[in-house]
């Protein structure tokens, strides 16, 4: 599935829709070149599953939890992940396989660790449609 966002709010919304959805044990797979707007989908599904905190990428920390809404929220940022035996050092297992619900960014990079029942979503630009476009393609 295919949506085109015209602005930030689009994407937001979007991630609220799929946030209001998700199940205990889902892994969605967020990827898409620096700036696209991974982040405000993210702040979107996270209002989707009832936390109001304020979301941050966890670039730095690998996995930041939020447990404040209907599901415990995994928000993991691979980005800068040297080593995949990184993953095990964080107990990425529980967070996969657990009750919550797992969003991880810049996936591809952990290709082999993911589940198989895994979501997918790609945000990509395209500016000869505008600066805000947005094509978010849907697995």
């Amino acid at each position: 599935m295919i949506i085109e966002s015209l602005c930030a709010k689009d994407t937001f919304e979007l991630g609220k829709r799929l946030g209001e959805q998700a199940k205990a044990g889902d892994v969605y797979c967020l990827s898409g070149e620096l700036g696209v707007g991974k982040t405000e989908f993210t702040k979107g599904f996270a209002i989707g599953l009832g936390i109001t905190e304020p979301i941050s990428s966890p670039t730095f920390t690998i996995v930041q939890v939020y447990e404040e809404g209907r599901l415990p929220f995994y928000h993991f940022d691979v980005y800068r992940i040297a080593d995949i035996e990184e993953m095990d050092e964080i107990g990425y297992e529980d967070y996969f396989y657990g009750e919550g619900v797992c969003l991880v960014e810049w996936a591809g990079m952990i290709e082999e660790l993911l589940p198989e029942n895994k979501k997918n979503i790609r945000i990509e630009k395209d500016l000869q449609k505008g600066y805000d476009y947005r094509r978010i393609t849907l697995d």
